[in-house]
């Protein structure tokens, strides 16, 4: 096993690995840039090194200069936790070629599962259904041909992209060449590869994903499904776990395709199987992430199978140590991204001090954060806050305990998401459980709240509600009232200590 471990990466998800580190006795080394210098996970590691400015490009990307932080610590295996250098196969290839483990696939494996472009080409020769589209890369004058040809709305797609960046969807032949253009750019700032595909786009489908492990013995399971299907932009914004009216014969198809997939490469390590899943439950393969996902914790929150431990111990060299019998559903849990994000003005971001953080806690709730009272939110980096995790016993607990842990949860010097993730939780279609990855768009006017909403917070609506809490507020104070007369008119003594009498005997009073 690893005696020390370098993470190449910042935030919430640096914090997250160095805490499973910390339970399996492995050190752990952080790295920050020049505004990440009081960052949470600086302050966690055992030691810390500067790796650059502020930009990714001259930081957080620099493969050379985190691989040289990586001797020079003493670190024998570096994890690269998702985004940045994440799915770069060179990087892997580099930290090869320097004698450093690298916690994640082989370079060769990453870059035929985690180019997007590859991943597909990998995926039709395993007989995999994919999403109708192209299987190689194309230059903008190919791709707006091919778009014509297959027929609009298509989807404009970065080959090393992830997070919904690097994405556009096209409805109007004349959007073509701009959506080209603004994809490439984006893409080639975040992952440095400016490389693009196009698929056919699927009217209402469902996005759902499969978490995989495998070893190097030889063994690969599946930790079933997860649903990704509350998006904007084409971020995941809210996921859940096990997914919404998944039946046990789809998810045994869609993971049989996932492990069937990743074996095909000789895959090692943790990783996530994409799919679409349309109106008929017919799937199509949409891209593998070779890394660990963001939303990981509602898959361990199901399964009690602490999924950044397995991908430390399967690139030390050690097996699974679990069958795919073995693993099993336990309740329900969902997940709410929160980011320093403004939901009244278009969900902008809101960078900045935080001067008030209160985390939500209680039964069933997990936080996975990166910052703290004092910290700061930046422009350079991905804007989340945190991950609010809820655990039920069912999908309608689970649900109840997200709402009351927003309730808590308290941010300020910023403005977040959470008044989002609340609307999102009062609405009817997503109570439901039937909505699609159009559900913000479609049924939230974008983020803003949506008809369903909006009908609630009618002024009326409003007004009966207020006249019938203050209803049951009078009778709830008269048969109080009513209640200490009797005890004092019955000789009882003070109705006060026999009211106290009563909570001591409830417990309420320590």
């Amino acid at each position: 096993m690893f005696q020390k471990i370098l993470i190449a990466n910042r935030g919430e998800i640096a914090v997250r690995v160095i805490r499973a580190c910390r339970e399996m006795g492995i050190e752990t080394v952080a790295i920050y840039s020049d505004v990440d210098r009081d960052a949470l996970h600086v302050r966690f590691a055992n030691e810390a090194y500067y790796v650059g400015p502020p930009p990714a490009r001259d930081s957080y990307l620099l493969m050379d200069r985190v691989v040289d932080l990586a001797k020079q610590s003493g670190a024998e295996a570096i994890h690269p936790g998702y985004g940045f250098l994440a799915e770069n196969g060179d990087f892997a290839d580099l930290c090869e070629k320097e004698g450093i483990g690298f916690i994640g696939p082989t370079g060769d494996v990453m870059r035929s599962m985690g180019d997007k472009v590859m991943a597909r080409q990998t995926m039709e020769k395993a007989g995999v259904p994919i999403v109708p589209g192209t299987t190689q890369v194309l230059s903008d004058s190919e791709a707006i041909a091919f778009s014509k040809e297959i027929g609009l709305p298509v989807m404009v797609k970065a080959s090393a992209g992830g997070g919904g960046k690097g994405m556009r969807l096209v409805r109007e032949e004349g959007d073509l060449e701009q959506s080209i253009a603004r994809a490439r750019s984006e893409a080639r700032s975040s992952f440095g590869n400016d490389s693009i595909y196009v698929e056919k786009f699927i009217d209402q489908p469902r996005h759902i994903e499969i978490q995989i492990l495998a070893d190097s013995h030889g063994n690969t399971i599946h930790l079933f499904e997860r649903e990704c299907s509350i998006q904007r932009r084409h971020q995941k914004v809210i996921e859940e776990a096990p997914g919404n009216g998944i039946t046990p014969e789809l998810r045994e198809r869609m993971g049989k395709a996932a492990v069937t997939a990743v074996q095909s490469v000789g895959y090692v390590g943790a990783g996530t199987c994409e799919f679409l899943v349309d109106k008929n439950d017919d799937f199509y393969f949409l891209e593998m992430n070779t890394r660990i996902q963001v939303e990981h914790a509602i898959t361990e929150a199901i399964t009690g199978i602490d999924i950044v431990k397995a991908m430390i111990r399967v690139a030390a060299g050690d097996p699974l140590g679990i069958e795919q019998q073995d693993v099993k559903i336990t309740g329900h849990a969902i997940e709410a991204r929160i980011y320093a994000e403004d939901p009244d003005n278009g969900f902008v971001p809101s960078p900045g001090e935080i001067i008030v953080y209160r985390p939500a806690g209680g039964i069933g709730i997990r936080v996975d954060s990166g910052v703290h009272h004092g910290a700061t939110v930046t422009v350079h980096y991905d804007p989340m806050v945190a991950k609010l995790i809820a655990w039920g016993s069912d999908r309608a607990e689970a649900i109840d305990r997200l709402k009351r842990a927003l309730s808590e949860f308290v941010v300020k010097g910023i403005k977040t998401s959470i008044p989002f993730h609340q609307m999102v939780m009062r609405h009817p279609i997503f109570l439901e459980g039937k909505y699609d990855t159009g559900f913000i768009d479609d049924h939230m006017d974008g983020g803003k709240g949506g008809d369903e909403l909006q009908a609630q917070n009618d002024p009326e609506t409003r007004r009966v509600a207020f006249m019938l809490a203050a209803i049951a507020a009078y009778q709830r104070d008269k048969r109080r009232a009513s209640t200490a007369q009797k005890s004092k008119s019955g000789g009882g003594g003070d109705p006060w200590t026999d009211f106290a009498r009563r909570a001591q005997l409830r417990g309420s009073l320590r």
